[in-house]
């Protein structure tokens, strides 16, 4: 092998281990009392809201709205007193079919002109376990404003490797009646239970 092939495969390789190196120290810490107390802001090109809802009895329909945005004033060794808020631009869902994604932005479902945010505003949080908790406040969607209960799971955080930032990752879920918020096309034909995850990172500010 010539001198020069082998310097430029030994490049190669000494990059490879470098990027594993960076890479492994990407794992997050799962530890929740390590994490770092503090103001935050939704990092939206990593968080999702998803969606699910029953087609008819048959199937589950999914989407997804995307461009999250929201704070996150976050006090690990007191959650009670953590403050969170998140905005979801309605005109972001994202299903399967283009046909559909118009449908659901239309005055018939979710009226993205007329109501262009969904919006949570925490009222209450709840430990429930050492990485869980329970949060509770006020969604407004179409217009109307009811208060819910969701779980929150805590997934990890840590100073992610590529743009050097403190970030803090969650998991929340729960349901609720579309019919409560006055989104009342088919049902029940079209289910009127909606199954609800965000996958929220959040950067230290």
């Amino acid at each position: 092998m010539k001198a020069r092939t082998r310097l430029f495969v030994a490049a190669l390789f000494y990059a490879a281990v470098l990027s594993s190196s960076a890479f492994a120290q990407a794992v997050a810490d799962i530890t929740p009392a390590k994490v770092q107390e503090g103001a935050y802001a939704v990092e939206p090109q990593h968080t999702r809201v998803l969606f699910a809802v029953s087609h008819m009895g048959f199937t589950t329909w999914y989407g997804e709205f995307t461009h999250v945005s929201g704070t996150l004033n976050l006090t690990p060794q007191a959650v009670g007193n953590s403050t969170l808020e998140i905005h979801i631009p309605v005109n972001t869902v994202s299903t399967t079919s283009a046909k559909l994604d118009g449908e659901l932005k239309s005055p018939q479902w979710l009226d993205a002109e007329k109501f262009p945010e969904i919006v949570f505003k925490a009222k209450q949080v709840e430990r429930t376990g050492e990485d869980s908790a329970k949060v509770t406040g006020d969604v407004t969607l179409h217009g109307v404003t009811k208060r819910v209960t969701l779980d929150v799971k805590f997934n990890g955080a840590g100073t992610n490797p590529l743009d050097k930032k403190y970030t803090a990752g969650f998991e929340v879920s729960g349901t609720i009646k579309r019919s409560d918020f006055g989104v009342n096309t088919y049902v029940p034909l079209i289910g009127d239970d909606v199954k609800i995850i965000i996958s929220a990172g959040f950067e230290h500010s």
